[in-house]
């Protein structure tokens, strides 16, 4: 508590002032928290003085402030991993201590620190606390002004992404609220940033990336492998499933859920929690996104055969607990896209699912797993509206994310095991069991038609090769573990 308002006056966060009249000066409270390291031990303790009931229109306005996607973290791992460079990582020691306020806030001075001399005065803030729904974007403001004024150049897309160009060499900065991964061609200019930082902003973090929002990283010499082992170990003792037999499948191939009406009820919070832990878990895990998903639908009203299906999940993630994403340095930065679907794959409503997937070389960095929004009426539609959903969101974007990085694409191939999709695509006229089709969809046709995107069919694939090919990684993650 004494360190925490010791930073207050470092950093010249409030003046103490007498009490203005017509306002109200809000509350205050100590907030306690322990930081864990990878390990699951207690790296530092945490003392935080966040104001409460705060108001929009009075105590604050505008409260946006950019935060970066996994896919672009993903992105920076295998763009770093390809290009052989370890990133760093530094976490600024009370960021939004830094972030200067523009409105015009009063709070009461913190329980059990009065002033003796003005008890009944209250501090007017400069700079942002903890609890204030601005201090995000304040902290955002005073950090993108710093490096834009250091020579960095921000991302045309990406507003957490931030690269410096010095002798031929490269600096890449991503932000994720207080916590800074950087990394680059020179271990010079990567030293000089690190200084930089420390010069202008107080750390209490620095070295090279190992734990990063629940994420494990492991970074080699020829490769990066990141998963979430601690993690899946928390959930399985959370939920007693940690001495659960193991399974292979997190599902089975014959699964059909439906609404059970007339089966068991079970407690709803337990279920939606298990779900949501999860569905953080898909960070790393694709092998486990349809399942998930899938179950996912049955939150409003879980049954007994909803629960047990969840508990496969979790047998299954006890057979495969540190399974997880590999970059290689020997990946290629080629961008391309698989997307497929079922056909009324949903018992309930006989709507489908979109199953798309996105790779930097070999390196996978986005996927998902999707109900549609509508009843598609054939299959053909169904492969049509998944590669919409594959190609606009998700590859135009990391497109033009990695145009920051330098790299530019022509024709992006977008891999589907379905020809009728492709001859809907490639034909410019309207036919009569396809004008129905959501016009949102059809944009595909004419991404095609301004050679943005290849469509390119592939043939389905025999399961027993994927199945060793899996067994193959899973033995060589373990190897790459030891």
């Amino acid at each position: 508590m004494h360190e925490e308002l010791e930073n207050f006056e470092r950093n010249h966060v409030r003046d103490l002032v007498e009490p203005p009249p017509n306002r109200r000066p809000i509350g205050t409270k100590w907030v306690f928290k322990n930081k864990r390291g990878e390990d699951g031990m207690v790296v530092r303790n945490k003392a935080r003085l966040p104001r409460v009931s705060s108001k929009e229109g009075i105590d604050y306005e505008e409260t946006f402030a950019p935060v970066a996607r996994l896919e672009a973290i993903r992105i920076l791992f295998a763009f770093s991993a390809s290009k052989g460079f370890k990133l760093q990582q530094m976490d600024v020691k009370s960021a939004f201590l830094n972030g200067f306020i523009e409105e015009e806030v009063y709070v009461r001075q913190p329980p059990g620190f009065e002033s003796a001399r003005f008890p009944d005065r209250v501090y007017k803030l400069r700079k942002a606390l903890y609890g204030p729904k601005q201090a995000p974007r304040a902290w955002y403001a005073r950090l993108k002004s710093f490096l834009l004024k250091s020579g960095f150049v921000m991302g045309s897309v990406d507003k957490t992404l931030f690269l410096l160009s010095r002798g031929g060499n490269t600096l890449i900065v991503q932000i994720y609220v207080d916590d800074i991964i950087f990394g680059g061609s020179s271990h010079a200019l990567v030293s000089s940033f690190a200084e930089q930082m420390s010069r202008k902003f107080e750390m209490s973090l620095m070295g090279e990336l190992q734990f990063f929002l629940g994420l494990q990283i492991k970074q080699g010499l020829e490769d990066t492998f990141i998963h979430q082992a601690k993690y899946t170990r928390d959930i399985l003792k959370k939920f007693n499933m940690g001495d659960s037999k193991p399974m292979t499948t997190p599902m089975s191939t014959n699964t059909a859920l439906d609404a059970d009406e007339d089966g068991e009820a079970v407690d709803q919070k337990e279920f939606r929690g298990t779900i949501g832990s999860l569905l953080y878990l898909t960070a790393t895990r694709p092998d486990i996104q349809f399942a998930v998903c899938l179950y996912a639908r049955y939150q409003a009203s879980p049954r007994t055969s909803h629960r047990q299906a969840v508990k496969r999940i979790f047998r299954y993630l006890k057979f495969t607990p540190v399974l997880g994403l590999w970059y290689s340095s020997g990946s290629s930065l080629s961008l391309r896209g698989f997307s497929d679907a079922d056909h009324a794959g949903c018992r309930i409503d006989h709507k489908s699912t979109s199953g798309t997937c996105q790779l930097l070389g070999t390196s996978l960095v986005s996927w998902s797993s999707r109900k549609q929004a509508s009843v598609s009426l054939s299959t053909t539609e169904a492969e049509y509206i998944a590669a919409a959903s594959c190609f606009a969101p998700k590859l135009l974007w990391m497109k033009a994310t990695l145009s920051d990085f330098g790299l530019r694409f022509g024709k992006i191939p977008l891999l589907v095991d379905s020809t009728s999709r492709n001859f809907v695509a490639k034909n410019p006229v309207l036919h009569s069991k396809t004008k129905h089709i959501d016009v949102r969809f059809h944009f595909l046709r004419d991404h095609y038609e301004k050679g943005d995107i290849d469509l390119v069919h592939v043939e389905g694939v025999d399961h027993a090769l994927i199945k060793g090919e899996i067994e193959s990684q899973w033995t060589g993650l373990i190897a790459l573990l030891v």
